[in-house]
């Protein structure tokens, strides 16, 4: 058993056409591949990341015309959606095809596709196509343990798995550009309106104006009992190992009051000016984000990744504004939150 890193496509092809698995870039975050049509691999990526089985995970495809292979119907709203926004970061929930496995699918009668448009992922879909047939797909969860930060580099995947028993093969590319997953949004109920059920890099502006139509906006808590489950959505997820807190520019003089005698990361949203020097003093470090809600999101799980691994006593993220377009980073910094 071995990780190998390699940019050979067609190795990476063959790979998930024997079963095995392949870690790849898309833009969104690095996925953990592997064939959709083989249970035996698909459970094999559920072990390796320790992921619950009831939790479904995203079939990735070469192309739109292969989503008639996975889902029951393929609407108009879902056809306008592909044509707006294929290849790049939306998922769309479709009634599942009777075909596809309910290991993917979590048990439900629902499927969540999309079609990537990081270059190195189409390349690695359609070459798998080419040997699994039409229609072929590979699910592609997040190459990391269960409920931890999400790669956007392949570095990051050889890390959070070097020393396993696993056998994979990293397909190394370019870091992810978008670098938070994609939005997730259900058409899967004819008659009703569509429903984003996780927020991303492509909003509910964007998706009413392709549809002409009301989108529902993400409301975590609100969804009925019927909404199927996706992925992203526990309460806790996204978390580095070390403690994570959330914290108002007006307390950050507090926090560093508190923690005199510890190392602390202090992570703002812009510039944190005479305080965030104040905070830099003694055994404090100080990192800026963008105050742009697109940049933050690209540089959020590096960052992430980066100071999880300088033995910090804790990690504090500024909140960054209650606008729309910061919808998606406020959801992963309260999940990651959440597990402390």
């Amino acid at each position: 058993m071995a990780i190998i890193q390699g940019r050979d496509i067609g190795t990476a092809a063959r790979w998930l056409q024997a079963g095995k698995l392949v870690a790849f870039p898309t833009e969104t975050v690095y996925g953990l591949g592997a064939n959709a049509r083989d249970e035996a691999a698909i459970k094999a990526v559920f072990a390796a990341k320790g992921r619950p089985a009831d939790h479904p995970v995203i079939v990735h495809l070469a192309d739109s015309e292969a989503a008639s292979a996975w889902a029951a119907q393929v609407d108009k709203r879902a056809r306008q959606l592909m044509d707006a926004f294929w290849p790049g970061p939306l998922t769309v929930v479709l009634p599942r095809h009777p075909q596809v496995s309910t290991l993917v699918t979590g048990g439900q009668d629902t499927v969540a596709i999309r079609c990537p448009s990081h270059p190195v992922a189409r390349q690695l879909l359609q070459a798998f196509a080419h040997l699994a047939g039409p229609g072929a797909g590979v699910i592609a969860p997040s190459a990391n343990r269960f409920g931890h930060v999400s790669p956007t580099q392949a570095k990051h995947v050889f890390q959070e798995f070097v020393g396993s028993d696993l056998e994979m093969y990293v397909l190394e590319g370019a870091p992810s550009e978008v670098g938070i997953e994609s939005t997730i949004v259900d058409v899967s109920q004819a008659g009703q309106p569509a429903r984003i059920l996780r927020p991303g890099h492509i909003g509910a502006d964007a998706l009413q104006a392709v549809l002409r139509e009301e989108v529902m906006p993400y409301a975590p808590q609100k969804a009925s009992p019927d909404t199927p489950r996706v992925s992203g959505s526990l309460k806790a997820h996204y978390a580095p190992r070390t403690p994570l807190y959330l914290f108002q520019r007006a307390q950050l003089s507090r926090i560093i009051q508190a923690h005199q005698a510890d190392r602390i990361a202090v992570v703002g949203c812009g510039p944190l000016g005479l305080l965030g020097e104040a905070a830099a003093q003694g055994l404090h470090q100080v990192r800026v984000l963008p105050a742009d809600a697109r940049s933050y999101a690209a540089q959020l799980y590096g960052t992430l990744r980066a100071l999880d691994e300088q033995g910090f006593a804790a990690l504090y993220f500024e909140i960054p504004p209650a606008l729309p377009a910061w919808e998606a980073v406020h959801d992963r910094l309260s999940r990651a939150a959440a597990a402390f």
